[in-house]
């Protein structure tokens, strides 16, 4: 057995503590589970319940019914991966919403680079990626309140510790473990993608939109420059991504006719020519 490998067994529960010595004078509530159906569910229950305020982060070490993007299913092994929704009240408008996972794809970006050395960087607009694979999916939800405001949710999947993933998965997602060949702190990576959220949400909030946020995702963005293959309902169509706009909108110029088209989210699925990124 080699030295990582029995290291990682020895991995436990997620410690919530940890955690909340690791954020001083940030403005998160941390809130723990062994075990939830999603975080993203939890916090919706506790918002509609009026027990859950603005900065409640819902953690858990293991989810057993986890969600990504379009209804996919997100597995998170126990004691292996980094589960956590963080409810916002944030006041801004309803266009604005969606520009929050881009915000989250940075800090995660960010947490993951400074607590594990791994040179992440952002698929748009919610996967985060080292060589290829995808290291972390974020889905971001509006929650409907009783007294007619809402709140957005924003659930973050990191595989930290993941020793291997099943082989139909193999060549799409990788772990920090298998990028560092080493066991990385969940609670280290939990707290700095916060941290880096923090810093990140101030700036958002000044202007409602991502206009001064632009460069620093631009560096963040893997497919920046490259030739991809975006699948919309209305027609696919190939071309460079060129970054984003202030809406968070992925600019495209196109192979075909050489004009930038605004790609929004939405049901729309951005591919790279050679691979996954």
């Amino acid at each position: 057995m080699t030295d990582s490998a029995a290291e990682w067994e020895q991995q436990g529960i997620f410690d919530v503590e940890i955690c909340r010595k690791l954020l001083p004078g940030q403005p998160f509530s941390l809130r723990f589970s062994e075990s939830v159906d999603s975080t993203n569910a939890w916090a919706g229950r506790e918002y509609r319940e009026g027990t859950a305020e603005d900065g409640t982060v819902f953690l858990a070490d293991h989810q057993t019914a986890g969600r990504g993007r379009r209804g996919r299913a997100w597995q998170s092994p126990e004691h292996t991966s980094v589960s956590m929704s963080l409810l916002l009240n944030p006041d801004i408008e309803a266009a604005s919403v969606s520009m929050l996972t881009l915000v989250m794809g940075m800090a995660a970006a960010e947490g993951i680079r400074r607590q594990s050395g791994v040179q992440a960087g952002i698929k748009w607009p919610n996967d985060i990626v080292c060589g290829g694979k995808k290291l972390c999916g974020i889905l971001t939800e509006y929650i409907p309140g009783p007294d007619g405001r809402g709140a957005v949710v924003i659930g973050t999947g990191i595989n930290v510790n993941v020793p291997c993933f099943p082989e139909e998965l193999s060549d799409k997602a990788s772990s920090l473990y298998l990028e560092t060949g080493s066991v990385v702190s969940r609670e280290s990576v939990t707290a700095g993608v916060l941290s880096a959220f923090a810093a990140y949400y101030r700036t958002f909030l000044q202007t409602g939109d991502m206009s001064g946020l632009i460069g620093q995702y631009s560096e963040l963005l893997v497919t920046r420059d490259r030739e991809v293959r975006v699948l919309d309902p209305a027609g696919a169509f190939e071309g460079t991504a060129l970054g984003i706009n202030a809406r968070g909108e992925l600019l495209v110029q196109r192979a075909d006719t050489g004009t930038v088209e605004q790609v929004y989210a939405g049901e729309v699925s951005v591919r790279g020519m050679l691979g996954y990124v």
